[in-house]
């Protein structure tokens, strides 16, 4: 399962982490992004260990929205050592998602 964080833990979670992470931007009246939700937790239990699968509510905060320049969602950031590495918006198959993580292994 995705791990969901906050203004409040976002640096923690993800800049912080040891691990590359996966942010997934989404909003819970974006259409695309529930449909990409199970896919994002499958994914999250896939990976565990290798890399760290979060989501971030963009209604509810908007601190590292705004700092990432988040226009449209869903969008994914991927993060490694406190930077964006990699990065991808919209709805897309699961292979794409796992591609980008993948990449920055």
């Amino acid at each position: 399962m995705a791990v969901k964080v906050d203004d409040s833990n976002f640096e923690t979670e993800v800049l912080n982490s040891e691990l590359p992470v996966l942010v997934d931007f989404w909003a819970p009246w974006c259409g695309p992004c529930q449909m990409m939700g199970p896919l994002i937790n499958k994914i999250a239990k896939e990976y565990e260990g290798k890399a760290k699968v979060v989501k971030y509510d963009v209604q509810d905060n908007q601190e590292f929205a705004a700092k990432y320049g988040i226009q449209g969602i869903p969008a994914f950031k991927v993060f490694k050592g406190g930077e964006v590495v990699d990065e991808a918006v919209g709805a897309m198959p699961e292979d794409n998602i796992k591609k980008i993580i993948d990449n920055n292994l």
